[in-house]
């Protein structure tokens, strides 16, 4: 009788030669959600404040069902010459995860608006009676970002700085506005970056701008547009100056920049299986990572 299968030719034990196991299938990730930056004011305007930063590891995620992911747009800054509605940052999510847009910088003409709420606060304007925006609005444990600054009405009107992730916006002081507060600096990309930097004050023309936070704050402009925060960093919006202290033809305040969600795990589980909205995927220093720039969806 003549057994096959079980042994080979002299009597050697056969075996499988193209088995394999599958990688796992991940049940925790790390993220990183950045809203979208507030628009800046005009006018002397206070800058934009940062989209609300919020980052964390041992995320718990599910196998077969798709979790929505939002990146928020940047705020709009106030137009020039206009008493326009310019905007907050929009949300960014991921799953559960909320973080805030960023408050748009205040402003001082016929329809004076303090500085907004959000997830970062906006500047203040010049005038006193429209101060800074708040930070961390909801309120999230850790804080997902800062208060704006305050202005100042004195011999040069000067806006306040948008609040930023790492740090309270500048208030004015001398002949500069308040510059952005500074971001938080995250390497879940593979490459260390700052994210949510507050946008600078404007201001008249024998001061100077507040700088922009690290993090995609655009800077203030002293009788010039206000610079727009960095897309995909959820940088505030630069407030705008004005020729004089009367703030005639005042120029516009920059627009916030749009968010980002960042995911990141071990490469040693298998890879999602399927994505939309297009993410950057790589592999860094053993990690998958999924970088979203437009809202989608991702499913492990």
């Amino acid at each position: 009788m003549i057994i096959t299968g079980l042994f080979a030719t002299g009597g050697m034990a056969l075996t499988n030669p193209s088995s394999s196991v599958p990688p796992p299938t991940v049940s925790s990730i790390e993220y990183l959600v950045v809203a979208g930056g507030g628009g800046g004011g005009g006018w002397q305007g206070g800058g934009g404040g940062a989209g609300g930063y919020r980052t964390a590891a041992e995320f718990a995620v599910s196998a077969g069902s798709p979790i929505t992911v939002t990146v928020g747009a940047g705020g709009t800054g106030q137009s020039a010459g206009s008493d326009n509605a310019y905007t907050n940052g929009n949300a960014s999510t991921f799953s559960s995860i909320t973080s805030t847009g960023g408050g748009r910088g205040g402003n001082f003409t016929s329809a004076g608006l303090a500085g907004q709420n959000g997830g970062s606060g906006g500047g203040g304007s010049y005038n006193s009676g429209y101060g800074p925006g708040s930070g961390n609005t909801p309120a999230t444990t850790p804080s997902q970002g800062n208060n704006g600054g305050n202005g100042n009405q004195g011999a040069v009107y000067l806006g306040g700085g948008g609040g930023g992730a790492g740090a309270v916006g500048g208030n004015s002081a001398g002949t500069t506005a308040g510059a952005g507060g500074i971001g938080q600096q995250s390497s879940i990309s593979g490459t260390a970056t700052y994210y949510a930097g507050g946008g600078g004050g404007g201001a008249a023309n024998s001061g100077s701008g507040g700088g922009g936070g690290a993090g995609g704050g655009g800077a203030g402009g002293n009788v010039a547009v206000g610079v727009n925060g960095t897309d995909n960093t959820g940088g505030g919006g630069g407030g705008a100056g004005a020729p004089s202290n009367s703030g005639a033809s005042h120029a516009g305040g920059g627009n916030g920049g749009s968010g980002v969600v960042i995911i990141r795990y071990a490469d040693s589980y298998a890879a999602a299986t399927s994505t939309t909205g297009s993410p950057n995927v790589i592999i860094a220093s053993g990690y998958r990572v999924y970088k979203f720039t437009s809202s989608g969806t991702i499913t492990f």
